[in-house]
């Protein structure tokens, strides 16, 4: 057994990798392989303040294992093994890995490696831990259970995250009519402009910065790596799918949510031109949608802003999608998850991250 760093002429067997191990698994959808491809070929923004070492293990010449170490520049003391994959009963592939991190963080004096984020939190975080018999929802992570086995012996710390699910039908606000008709008439809620996509993610960026400064796992973004992700997925969203909460005429919060197009895809299918031509002309066959982020500036927080977003979206959606899907939530959130608690009918997916100290 071996470890091989990749190259620009073995990208494509390390995705090729990736895809094989959901080759006959009819709950997986390839909506990362693209992205993926950019990050090895070192093309993506996120690349230009990341150092980043993807490998393969190698047994009996195939690849058995693959992950890529990255350290960014805004989360320099800690070491992620991102966009791993492996075949089952590969415990030793995944020692040979964790020895190959130690090294690694001992190189660039690091003491802790995180596994379960993909660079940003707007890639991905957590690794699926239950409901694996489930279809994959887009932009939500999905693994072979046997990967929580293999980490979480390392691990000194496991961090939870769930996800929410309601039924439209049965939803109800629970709030006085009187408490909702201040909250609009105080806070506004608009659209996105995507005639004008920098500006728009330009705000995006600023609300995130500044609303999310203090989550566990978020480092500040960039705009050219936002405006990258909302150029790469520009055909995809609609401008209701990115709201922007505003007081007086500025921008104070946000909401981002889109439908489920992997309900449009087929196991082994990559998202691309089929998938966008599927949701232009079959977009009543999707059942679901799914909030991904909700970001409001700490001022505004716990003032009944937020409640405008959902109005707005429910607005939107009403009608349309049988279910909403909550994007994951850490369970140690409680403001976050009170409205899961109180508004979905159920904790949904659970997700794991895990911290290994060396």
């Amino acid at each position: 057994m071996e470890i091989k760093i990749v190259d620009k002429t073995t990208v494509k067997d390390y995705i090729d990798f990736c895809k094989g191990i959901y080759q006959d698994n009819e709950n997986y959808r390839d909506i990362m392989s693209g992205t993926l491809k950019e990050i090895l070929l070192g093309k993506a923004e996120i690349c230009k303040s990341t150092t980043i070492e993807p490998i393969m293990v190698i047994e009996s010449g195939r690849i058995v294992a693959v992950c890529t170490f990255a350290i960014v520049d805004r989360m320099k003391d800690v070491l992620q093994i991102a966009y791993f994959e492996a075949l089952e009963k590969q415990e030793q592939a995944v020692d040979f890995i964790m020895e190959y991190g130690k090294k690694v963080a001992l190189k660039h004096q690091i003491n802790q490696i995180l596994v379960g984020l993909n660079f940003h939190v707007n890639y991905g975080l957590g690794l699926l831990a239950s409901s694996y018999d489930e279809l994959q929802s887009f932009g939500s992570a999905y693994n072979p259970p046997y990967y929580i086995d293999y980490f979480s012996k390392y691990a000194h710390e496991e961090i939870k995250l769930m996800s929410y699910l309601k039924e439209m039908k049965n939803l109800d606000f629970k709030i006085k009519e009187r408490l909702l008709n201040k909250v609009t008439a105080k806070y506004q809620v608009r659209k996105a402009n995507f005639k004008d996509l920098k500006r728009e993610a330009a705000i995006y960026t600023e609300i995130n910065n500044r609303a999310f400064k203090n989550h566990r796992f978020y480092y500040e973004r960039r705009l050219a790596e936002d405006l990258e992700l909302f150029q790469e997925f520009k055909l995809f969203l609609k401008e209701e799918n990115l709201l922007f909460l505003e007081y007086n005429g500025e921008a104070i919060g946000f909401m981002l949510w889109y439908p489920d197009f992997n309900q449009l895809m087929k196991p082994q299918e990559s998202i691309g031109l089929k998938t966008l031509i599927k949701s232009k002309l079959f977009a009543n066959k999707i059942n679901r949608f799914k909030i991904v982020e909700i970001g409001v500036l700490p001022e505004y927080q716990k003032t009944g802003a937020v409640l405008s977003l959902f109005l707005f979206c429910h607005g939107l959606t009403k009608g349309r999608y049988q279910y909403c899907e909550a994007g994951w939530i850490l369970e140690e959130n409680y403001a976050s998850k009170g409205f899961g608690i109180r508004w979905a009918d159920e904790e949904y997916k659970q997700y794991k991250v895990f911290l290994i100290n060396l």
